[in-house]
């Protein structure tokens, strides 16, 4: 994560290669052109327009966080929480956040507000620079899917502790990253992830000269929020 707010945005691995590891997530695109949704063995591209395309076998990913999704338990939502009351509702009924959490939500949300972010150019500008700028959308009375992870506070730099989440619309024609939502009826599932696999780039590339050793965690809750 940190290597993808240093503006290292090169493609590592194809979509049909990410597949074999899980096909269920959140990512982005070689360039940072837009975000991906991923559930029902299918990827999704929510472009800077704010519109939603299947994803090819051939596009790549920089960063990519993805699983084969087996929910653990299921609960319905409190009718007109927002962002942070989700949040903290799940907070109350997971048994631990010192593990993984795959979080898919089905539904329909009186409002969900999203953003996407536009591709780039070399030399790539530092994620935070980009999200200055970036398009954002709004939804009312709309219905469709959430997907993401909770993942724990020791991951940082490495990954987003705490929620990450993209929307999908039912049609599949919409959505982005999510930035806040007022629920009217849903149910979250959660899938328990005990572990989790890491894969680097594997050749020389802008990872292999960038300085990973300072905090970024304030310009990650920026970039996020």
């Amino acid at each position: 994560m940190d290597a993808l707010l240093s503006g290292v945005f090169d493609g590592v691995m194809t979509f049909g290669a990410l597949e074999k590891y899980g096909d269920f997530g959140i990512g982005t695109f070689e360039g940072l052109d837009g975000e991906m949704v991923g559930f029902d063995h299918d990827f999704y591209q929510v472009k800077a327009t704010g519109v939603a395309y299947p994803v090819s076998n051939t596009m790549k990913t920089p960063f990519a966080c993805v699983t084969f999704f087996d929910s653990d338990r299921e609960e319905k939502l409190p009718e007109g929480i927002n962002y942070d009351q989700l949040q903290e509702f799940l907070d109350k009924i997971l048994p631990t956040p010192n593990i993984f959490y795959a979080i898919r939500i089905d539904g329909t949300f009186a409002y969900m507000k999203t953003r996407s972010v536009p591709s780039q150019n070399k030399p790539y500008p530092p994620l935070a620079e980009v999200t200055k700028n970036q398009p954002v959308f709004e939804f009312n009375s709309v219905e469709g899917t959430m997907v993401g992870f909770r993942c724990p506070t020791y991951v940082d730099g490495v990954n987003v502790p705490g929620y990450h989440l993209h929307f999908l619309t039912k049609n599949k024609d919409a959505g982005g990253h999510v930035l806040e939502l007022k629920v009217e009826k849903a149910v979250a599932s959660m899938d328990y992830t005990w572990g989790f696999m890491m894969i680097l780039p594997s050749e020389d590339s802008d990872f292999y000269r960038i300085n990973l050793t300072g905090d970024r965690q304030e310009e990650l809750e920026k970039v996020e929020k």
